[in-house]
Parts: structure tokens; sequence; C-alpha cells
């Protein structure tokens, strides 16, 4: 795992009306690790849907959370040439950090829409965004270790979002 990407699943708590889960505390330090969030958003995408690349460069982290559907979310960094990629879906809920200084975006996966709602520690510039972008399909964004293997059939070549999984 890229350092300070954390993966935390979240707890559903059942009864006869149907479930509740706690998407963020501010005593959640394995997620927060320091800072405080400041916004909430929510994005709605279709299926098959691929929003990346981006980062921020000025200390944006994101705290993904899928409450509907299925994204396959990736965080890549640059100097290390790994990956990291975490399949979120709705029915199983966690919370997925990813620090801003990585590439990270994200797929939908499967035939429904994706809802994921995410916060961040940085309000968002209209002005001056926090964003620096690449295109989805950027051949220069060629993994040498995925989710820490070295064997992965996908590693030495340009990422491809529509790459079956290696297992």
């Amino acid at each position: 795992m890229l350092e300070g990407v954390v993966v935390k699943p979240l707890v559903k708590r059942f009864d006869e009306r149907g479930f509740f889960s706690e998407i963020m505390r501010r005593d959640w330090s394995d997620i927060l690790q320091g800072e405080e969030f400041v916004q909430a958003n929510l994005s709605i995408s279709f299926p098959n849907i691929i929003r990346a690349w981006h980062r921020h460069l000025r200390g944006q982290v994101d705290c993904f959370v899928v409450v509907k559907g299925v994204l396959k979310i990736c965080a890549y960094d640059d100097n290390l040439k790994e990956l990291v990629e975490i399949i979120s879906t709705g029915d199983i809920p966690q919370i997925v950090r990813v620090p801003g200084r990585y590439w990270h975006g994200f797929k939908v996966v499967g035939e429904e829409n994706a809802w994921l709602i995410y916060f961040v520690n940085r309000l968002y510039n209209y002005t001056d965004p926090d964003e620096e972008r690449r295109p989805w399909n950027d051949p220069t964004i060629i993994p040498k270790i995925i989710n820490g293997r070295t064997n992965d059939p996908r590693m030495g070549i340009p990422w491809d979002w529509s790459y079956p999984p290696h297992r």
C-alpha cells in the first residue's frame, strides 16, 4: 500500500428498518492522520465512466465512500511507479483515504450508476483549484508494482482501466 493510503471497513448496524453506518468521525485517527475535513461532496457517475487522473499539490486529502454501485479506485506514485487498486462497493461499506500527492481516479464497474461521497481537508477554490490533470488513458502511467506485488501481468505496460484484475 502506498504510504498514507488507508482502507477502513465501515460497520453496518442492522435492525428491522435497514442499516446504519458511520462514514466519518473526527476520532478516526487512522483516517484523519491529524487532518480536519472541511467539505463533503457527492459524485454520481454512469456505468463504465472513468474519472482519472488528477492530483492535488497543496496538501488535499480525499476520503472516498461508495454508497451505491461499484468503483475501481486507483492511486499511483510517479516516483515509485507503484499503483494501488481498490474495489469499493456500497454493499460492503468502507472508507478509502488517498493523499492528494498521488495521481488518483476511479472507474465505475458494473451496470448501475455509482454514488460516491467524499470528504476533503481543503475547501475547493473556484478561482485557483488545487488540481493537476492527466488523461485517463495516459500512456506514461506504467506501474512496476501493483498492490504491493511484482508479479502482476499488468505491470510494465500502460495502465488499462478495463484490463481484468489479476488474482
